[in-house]
């Protein structure tokens, strides 16, 4: 019979087993927690570098006036010492984030403690449980990852850190390390963000909303919601007057201060095709570590106020132009129970951050008042706008007779493109808007100093956030008649004259393509005898095609290579009418050398760049060479100033201002160029489509071009001395027949002409080389 054990012995037995278990594997168990931990320890950094603090820096880009126009960062930060600080700027980060900083050692159990207490009794995450030592700890040497490894590093991390750091160097460390909101790392950078200035002119009331950034910085931005931003710098005052660093008193005060936010909101830049360029060239010649980590210090040659006049003047005479061909606005239509999907789909684009004034987003029409006056938009689900239609079509300058009006409409539903102009307080539209056209005609502008080569504006193209391509520096687009004053400067010094005529008469040369090549003059008619003057006054393609066959095609090349054309250039007849591609950037240096007197000058942009340590790395100067003879020089000049006159350029003319220029137009009016220039400034303007599509009938140069040419140079030469192109030593003025050519007799209608001394009508060298140009050109 089996004796009958009972429940007692039973649970006897099983407590001795399993606590025999536990002595057995609490042993394995905690040798493989040790050496977990040792293994942890042995592979935390070396907290002693905090100490030399180089964090990655921002490089800036500073315009003619030292004035800062972009900025290149991995990470936007600016350094400011604690020591700048206010006292009230570092209290309120250390009572929003860690009460006890200057009691504990670096672990906070007791602030951890509290911090649950608080979460619990609100229901939500209202304070944090990480000292201020452990978010350096965190920042400096450990992902985001949310696992007990990582805290545990974390926490003996912050103790070291806290043992070998002063309190003031942790806090230091801190206020430049932190992630405030809208890419801005660091007080002093988000103090430059929100509020325009320094860290160190902060008040109370900003210094309080800045500190309640850290914890949500995308909800608690004053950019995104006011009303959050102020809720939290609420919370940051009563812990600061319970922490015992300010009054009540100072506290309501800080509350009712009216808060002044940056106007441009987050960073807007004025030349982003220019700086672009500077990032480039610092990218490919220093790499990107030097560029985006080492914060230097770039001066450039830009003029931002002739920037902005440039801006503005390729807009405007876009805009013109689109109202004349009426091009239309809108991309799609969304029906009305698809509106509120689309506006979500907005708002998920612009990531919660502020348009800035320039930038181009998508709308959807929400109202449209009778005759298309005013028209109501959506950005997005919370932000309205609205553009003034008549407002648009207002000009500071007088449009010529039977001028057409824009054509642009829209109806409720539509989606356009939007150019921000302006935010507006108003309730009904939080910002003023222009409507863009949906074929997005493209233009570039560059304004260079002609007796130095600094790049002034860089405009290169309708919208950098659009695309990045430059068309001023990195198109090549044919020039057409813009190139004609090359070769005319050529054959000046080949012996030919501005008083010599040849015949304007139908021409006709093989052509293994065609059969027959039989160009054409712009308006189908040939002129019969004409003088070179009047052929480029008139822009006439027969007399240019001519002048190129006397002079030889590599000779004109050649010299127009010599002039700073760099880009391959068409070595036959066509080369006449400008079809050897360039870029607008290679036009106003060749230009640049008639107003230079003959002197060639190096475009550049880049004045020097300095390091984070005060050691220059490059040094810019002005390289100018003499190329070709200012007597030459002159002689184009004086006719391209008549061409401005009377001539296709006349809408260039400047009230006041003697100014030289040329027009330009591709076949089917693809390309519309102006290149025109005073004695300091050269500057060409080029409009056209990215895929070559006409710009329509009547886009010529003169008319799609010239005028963004004088908008822009109206503005830069306003307040300016009056500049008069000189009469350099060695011109002589005869009275000529100008159907002739030769010397007026006493009854015939004389004009007066210049000629280089030695070559004027009747002497026997007029057809000889001036000789100038032979002693620079290099013989292949």
């Amino acid at each position: 019979m089996l004796k009958r054990v009972s429940k007692k012995a039973r649970r006897s037995r099983v407590f001795k087993r399993v606590f025999l278990s536990i002595l057995i594997i609490f042993p394995f168990v905690m040798a493989s927690l040790g050496f977990y931990i040792f293994m942890i320890i042995r592979e935390l950094p070396d907290v002693h570098s905090l100490k030399d603090y180089r964090p990655s820096i921002t490089t800036r880009i500073y315009g003619e006036n030292d004035r800062v126009i972009d900025e290149f960062f991995l990470e936007d930060r600016r350094l400011i010492a604690i020591a700048k600080l206010p006292k009230y700027v570092t209290n309120a980060f250390v009572a929003a984030e860690d009460s006890r900083f200057f009691q504990h050692k670096g672990i906070d159990f007791q602030g951890m403690l509290r911090a649950f207490v608080k979460n619990l009794e609100h229901g939500a995450i209202v304070q944090g449980g990480s000292t201020i030592t452990q978010q350096v700890a965190k920042s400096f040497y450990l992902s985001s990852e949310r696992t007990m490894g990582r805290k545990f590093r974390e926490i003996i991390l912050a103790y070291r850190i806290n043992k070998n750091l002063k309190k003031y160097e942790i806090l230091n460390l801190y206020l430049n390390q932190i992630y405030l909101g809208h890419g801005t790392y660091g007080i002093e950078a988000a103090s430059y963000c929100y509020f325009g200035k320094s860290a160190a002119e902060l008040h109370l009331a900003e210094a309080a909303m800045l500190a309640g950034l850290p914890k949500a910085p995308s909800r608690y931005s004053p950019f995104v919601s006011m009303e959050k931003a102020a809720q939290r710098q609420a919370y940051v005052l009563t812990r600061m007057v319970e922490e015992g660093y300010i009054t009540e008193s100072q506290k309501e005060a800080a509350s009712k201060a009216r808060i002044r936010l940056n106007t441009s909101g987050p960073k807007g830049k004025v030349a982003p095709y220019f700086t672009e360029n500077v990032r480039r060239y610092i990218l490919s010649n220093y790499g990107s570590d030097i560029l985006y980590k080492e914060g230097l210090e770039v001066y450039t040659t830009l003029n931002a106020d002739l920037q902005r006049a440039a801006n503005a003047a390729v807009d405007r005479g876009l805009r013109e132009l689109e109202a004349r061909e009426g091009y239309r606005a809108t991309l799609k239509r969304i029906p009305k129970n698809r509106i509120d999907a689309f506006l979500k789909e907005l708002d998920s684009q612009a990531g919660g951050k502020p348009f800035e004034k320039g930038q181009t987003a998508k709308a959807v029409v929400e109202d449209v008042s009778p005759e298309q006056k005013l028209v109501f938009l959506r950005l997005g689900t919370s932000l309205r706008a609205m553009a003034e239609m008549e407002e648009e079509q207002k000009q500071d300058r007088a449009e010529p007779a039977g001028a057409r009006q824009p054509s642009i409409t829209v109806r409720v539903g539509d989606v356009v493109n939007v150019k921000i102009t302006e935010k507006n307080n108003q309730v009904e539209a939080r910002y003023r808007v222009a409507i863009q056209p949906r074929n997005v005609v493209q233009a570039a502008l560059v304004c260079m100093d002609a007796r130095t080569g600094e790049i002034k504006a860089m405009v290169g193209g309708r919208d950098f956030s659009s695309s990045e391509f430059n068309r001023a520096t990195q198109a090549r687009r044919q020039p057409g008649s813009a190139f004609k004053p090359l070769i005319y400067t050529a054959a000046f010094d080949k012996g030919l004259t501005p008083a010599t005529v040849m015949v304007d008469e139908p021409l006709s040369f093989p052509d293994p393509y065609r059969g027959e090549w039989r160009p054409q003059n712009a308006d189908r008619k040939f002129g019969g005898p004409t003088s070179l003057r009047s052929a480029v006054i008139h822009s006439r393609n027969i007399i240019t095609i001519k002048v190129l066959q006397q002079i030889g095609v590599d000779y004109a090349a050649d010299y127009a290579a010599n002039m700073g054309i760099t880009s391959p250039i068409t070595r036959n007849l066509s080369l006449a009418l400008g079809t050897s591609g360039v870029t607008v950037q290679e036009m106003a240096r060749a230009f640049g050398v008639l107003a230079n007197e003959g002197r060639r000058v190096e475009p550049f942009f880049i004045r020097k760049i300095v390091d984070r340590t005060g050691n220059v790395f490059e040094h810019h100067e002005p390289k100018v060479e003499q190329v070709i003879d200012p007597k030459i020089a002159f002689l184009t000049t004086s006719i391209l100033q008549e061409a401005v006159q009377r001539g296709t350029g006349y809408k260039a003319k400047i009230a006041g201002r003697p100014v030289a220029g040329k027009t330009g137009t591709t076949d089917d009016q693809k390309d519309a160029w102006f290149v025109g220039y005073t004695p300091s400034l050269v500057t060409a303007v080029w409009v056209g489509f990215d895929d070559s599509k006409p710009l329509g009938r009547g886009e010529m140069g003169g008319v799609a071009a010239a005028p963004i040419w004088a908008y822009f140079m109206e503005k830069a030469l306003a307040g300016k001395p009056v500049e008069n192109f000189e009469v350099p030593p060695g011109i002589v003025v005869t009275r000529i027949d100008p159907k002739t050519g030769r010397p007026a007799g006493l009854l015939s209608d004389g004009v007066n002409e210049f000629f280089l001394e030695g070559t004027g009508p009747g002497n026997q060298h007029k057809n000889e080389s001036s000789g100038f140009w032979g002693s620079f050109r290099q013989e292949p």
